[in-house]
């Protein structure tokens, strides 16, 4: 089970920018530029402000009540995301420590968190090599809120990524309003706050998890590793959606695994897929040495899974399970774990 990426809060992304226009279309490229200050503004703000906020998530046909606070003191940052209906999860982020309360499965995670982006912001940054695969466009004035906002919109050129819809501050460039689309511009998740505070100080009460752990299992998720075995290192997505490139390239313990598995990141500069390739444990013996039987091995995972806003699809490849996940359409993660297979040293593709 890759526990880490399905119990992330992955719901706002930064957004592409636009590409160089015909020189015939000034105004228009003009107006690329001007969206892409206002993503940059609002990345800033997201990184390096306090704010305390009570938003709604709707995804799926389901509203579930949010609360996130993120105090920046001392160049150091602190991070608490927690539901106050349904699953009671949090997520709390206290400098590169990432730990993850899930009492509907009474299980609490701690991983290291090697990405730096706040829990509103989580995906990768923008690049200026996306333009061949997403339109960007300001669309002017609107209201959130009762405040001021900018308006806007990321759109994907194919069916491989996902678009954006977000409503800015005219003050501040905090997003108010955010909405994930498909490629047809249908939604498929969306935020909304109904509260959005920027306080000078927030005190250490506020940031402290109110989930009771007693009786929880805890899973210590370990550090990610310079390289996983021979065997592992070798593997490599063959063939890929048009833009995604290889960005990443270690090891990750998962949950109790005593070998690290591999992990592959893949992304076209906006979007983001993670492949875990693990070895498949050995059939477990007839009997144990009380001569009693061994319980069955666990079966392999195959298949489509909903991760989110995203997907996670799983396949067995040349003995080994691979995952793939992102929050991306689902023929995008299954493409990519279809592809992947293991390369000699001398040809491992280079991206």
């Amino acid at each position: 089970m890759i526990v880490a990426d399905c119990c992330r809060a992955n719901w706002l992304a930064p957004c592409a920018v636009v590409g160089v226009l015909l020189t015939t279309a000034a105004p228009v490229a003009r107006a690329g530029d001007a969206a892409r200050e206002w993503l940059q503004r609002m990345n800033q703000a997201l990184a390096t402000r306090n704010y305390d906020g009570t938003f709604f998530h709707l995804s799926d046909g389901r509203v579930e009540t949010m609360r996130i606070v993120h105090r920046v003191l001392g160049g150091r940052v602190t991070e608490r995301l927690m539901s106050l209906d349904g699953s009671g999860r949090e997520f709390v982020r206290n400098g590169d420590a990432l730990t993850c309360y899930l009492p509907d499965l009474h299980t609490v995670l701690v991983e290291p968190r090697q990405e730096h982006a706040p829990f509103l912001g989580s995906l990768p940054q923008f690049a200026d090599d996306v333009s061949g695969f997403y339109r960007i466009e300001s669309q002017g004035e609107a209201h959130v809120l009762g405040h001021a906002a900018q308006k806007i919109v990321v759109t994907p050129k194919d069916q491989y990524r996902f678009g954006y819809r977000l409503w800015l501050d005219e003050n501040t460039a905090m997003p108010l309003k955010t909405q994930l689309c498909d490629s047809r511009g249908q939604v498929i998740e969306q935020i909304l706050f109904a509260r959005l505070d920027m306080p000078d100080s927030i005190p250490d009460s506020d940031l402290a998890p109110g989930v009771h752990t007693q009786g929880m299992r805890w899973v210590r998720q370990g550090p990610a590793r310079d390289s996983a075995s021979p065997a592992l290192s070798a593997y490599r997505a063959s063939e890929l959606p048009p833009g995604f490139h290889l960005t990443i390239s270690g090891a990750q313990t998962l949950g109790g695994a005593n070998v690290p598995a591999a992990h592959l990141v893949y992304s076209d500069g906006l979007a983001t897929v993670s492949v875990f390739v693990e070895a498949q444990a050995p059939p477990r013996q007839e009997g144990g040495a009380d001569g009693k039987p061994s319980p069955p091995a666990e079966p392999p995972m195959e298949g489509l899974a909903r991760v989110g806003s995203g997907f996670a699809f799983s396949t067995v490849i040349q003995g080994h399970q691979v995952t793939a996940v992102g929050e991306v359409p689902a023929q995008t993660v299954e493409t990519i774990a279809h592809s992947v297979r293991s390369f000699s040293s001398g040809d491992l593709p280079p991206h």
